[in-house]
């Protein structure tokens, strides 16, 4: 039995860094599975890292690296995609929220975040890999991107911020107080380029209107001449330093509009009366075809035994004489 449970906890290891990665990638064979370097860990913690895992695919003499992180949820993917991507990276069509190098892809799934170095997977490659993930996340990603300004953005400049210590790494002069993290809120840093320097744009979302109302007036009391406006939930500020007429022409740029989503009731086949005919027609139909299946049976049964010597005797009536 100890030799059983010494050989248990020796595979254990073995099994868990193949954990994500599959023995083969279309004609790649894994050859070794890796530990995955975890620069800043607390950013990661902070994002709800699960678990991590690299591996070495080698096909012939040629080689690429992969790497695979799993998130708490698909949030925490895009904040780590967001923070991982190259800023010379470019939007791929290999998958839809996917950026890419020369030689280099960072493709996000759900709450899963994938780097590959030293190669670029097909679409049929990385659909086999999706399609194989366990504990995958699918829930929709966060809507607070989509209210970010688009006019000129710096690319890749953007940074998720779900509580302290990334607030500290990418917006440090704003307390976590003020950010109020216990009320939910989510911020995104952002860069504009403008024509007196570049301008360094927080949006924050809070899940209600009387919150963000609440949070406001902080904002503005913080020292360093931030430029501060609110649109519905979110808290729009433009840090210190920025040109002030171009920091109003960002911030209008932001506007909140909500959308109301009406549960409405799918129509199907059952809702169609001429269905309900036809079906009924059928029912009919087998029900006669049964009958007269039935009648056949039993007639045909009989005469079968009126055929026999002792036919006349099985149908004859039993008489009382009373």
């Amino acid at each position: 039995m100890k030799l059983k449970l010494l050989l248990a906890a020796l595979l254990v290891p073995g099994l868990s860094m193949a954990a994500i990665w599959p023995e083969t990638l279309g004609p790649w064979h894994r050859a070794a599975s890796l530990q995955a370097v975890l620069a800043d860990r607390p950013i990661w913690d902070e994002y709800g890292l699960k678990e991590s895992e690299a591996a070495r695919y080698e096909n012939g003499d040629a080689r690429f690296t992969a790497t695979a992180w799993r998130l708490q949820d698909p949030t925490a993917a895009l904040a780590a995609f967001d923070w991982q991507r190259p800023a010379s990276s470019t939007p791929s069509k290999l998958a839809p929220v996917a950026v890419e190098t020369a030689d280099t892809l960072l493709a996000l799934r759900g709450n899963y975040l994938f780097s590959f170095a030293g190669r670029k997977p097909d679409a049929a490659e990385l659909t086999a890999l999706f399609d194989g993930l366990r504990n995958l996340d699918t829930s929709s990603l966060p809507a607070l991107p989509g209210f970010v300004p688009v006019k000129d953005r710096v690319p890749n400049s953007e940074r998720y911020i779900t509580g302290p210590v990334t607030l500290a790494k990418f917006a440090p002069g704003i307390p976590p107080s003020v950010a109020a993290f216990h009320f939910s809120a989510e911020g995104q840093f952002t860069v504009f380029h403008s024509p007196k320097g570049d301008i360094r744009l927080v949006l924050f979302n809070y899940p209600t209107h009387q919150m963000a109302m609440q949070q406001e007036p902080l904002f503005r009391s913080l020292p360093g001449g931030n430029v501060v406006k609110r649109s519905g939930p979110m808290v729009g500020v433009v840090l210190g330093g920025a040109d002030p007429d171009s920091a109003e022409q960002l911030l209008a740029q932001i506007k909140y509009q909500a959308e109301v989503t009406l549960d409405e009731r799918v129509s199907t086949q059952r809702d169609n009366i001429g269905n309900l005919v036809i079906n009924a027609f059928i029912l009919i139909g087998i029900l006669l075809a049964f009958s007269v299946v039935s009648g056949l049976a039993v007639g045909g049964l009989k005469a079968f035994r009126h055929r026999g010597k002792d036919g006349e005797e099985a149908d004859a009536l039993t008489t009382l004489n009373l």
